[in-house]
């Protein structure tokens, strides 16, 4: 199987390096980018070629460039790229209808996580009809050495990023926010505050995945009825809703504006 990326910048950059890693060889990876300097550090794990090049010689094309751009890329290479390949958006906010508009082939979405750099993302993955089970089967496998891949309906595609993929970014405002307060009640070094707590957050999480622990239960095992972590608990519980309700009201309006811009430049 033959893999191309269009397109080299992080999410790029980050696909070819870990697909090399998986072990597909540089005459099987193919990668292209408008400035042609920032593939000098490429060279080395796939054939470099422009985006023609890339669709003429690879069964699933990946296609990692900003939302204004996917139109003009597709029509780029809609008459070199295979029939029978799979031709991979990194763009969720482009409707697989709108995307029709433009080419017949087959088409998936992919929305990776920041956490694919340690190979633990939670990847998003939708397929229009046209895709085969084959195909499908061949994108998960190939995704899997960036983590665990989730298959989603293309219109739960939205919140599923932002479960996955902004939430990274979430819980590092949240935490920081945590950790900045804690500053301004103790003497201890922030270095060190940040530490203890990214430390216990990982753990947190293993536990509860390990175990099967909910949420709940976790509380329910550190909070004990009078004590002092009730106390902050209960201040969570009353206070944090709001901004988490405001949190995913104003993000998806905004995924809902963004799309809604993206659409248009088709």
């Amino acid at each position: 199987m033959r893999v191309g990326i269009i397109g080299y910048g992080s999410m790029g950059k980050m696909l070819l390096a870990k697909f090399s890693e998986s072990g597909i060889g540089r005459e099987d990876l193919s990668v292209s980018n408008r400035t042609l300097e920032k593939l000098s550090d490429a060279e080395e794990i796939a054939v470099i070629t422009d985006n023609k090049g890339v669709a003429k010689r690879s069964d699933i094309v990946f296609v990692c460039v900003r939302p204004s751009d996917l139109k003009n890329v597709i029509e780029e290479i809609r008459e070199d790229i295979n029939p029978d390949a799979l031709l991979v958006s990194l763009n969720g906010s482009v409707s697989f209808e709108t995307l029709h508009k433009v080419t017949a082939q087959r088409i998936a979405k992919v929305i990776p996580s920041l956490t694919a750099e340690i190979g633990r993302s939670q990847t998003l993955v939708c397929f229009d009809g046209n895709v085969s089970d084959e195909q499908k089967t061949a994108l998960t496998e190939l995704l899997k050495c960036i983590g665990d891949v989730i298959e989603l309906p293309e219109n739960e595609m939205g919140m599923g990023s932002e479960l996955v993929s902004c939430m990274p970014g979430f819980i590092a405002s949240i935490f920081d926010v945590i950790c900045t307060s804690a500053k301004g009640h103790t003497l201890l070094p922030k270095e060190q505050i940040v530490r203890m707590v990214l430390s216990t957050m990982s753990a947190t999480g293993d536990l509860m995945l390990q175990k099967n622990m909910t949420f709940e239960e976790v509380v329910d095992r550190v909070a004990t009825k009078g004590g002092i972590t009730e106390e902050g608990t209960k201040v969570v519980y009353e206070g944090f809703p709001q901004v988490a309700d405001l949190l995913f009201e104003q993000t998806l309006e905004k995924r809902k504006a963004t799309a809604e811009r993206a659409e248009k430049a088709f």
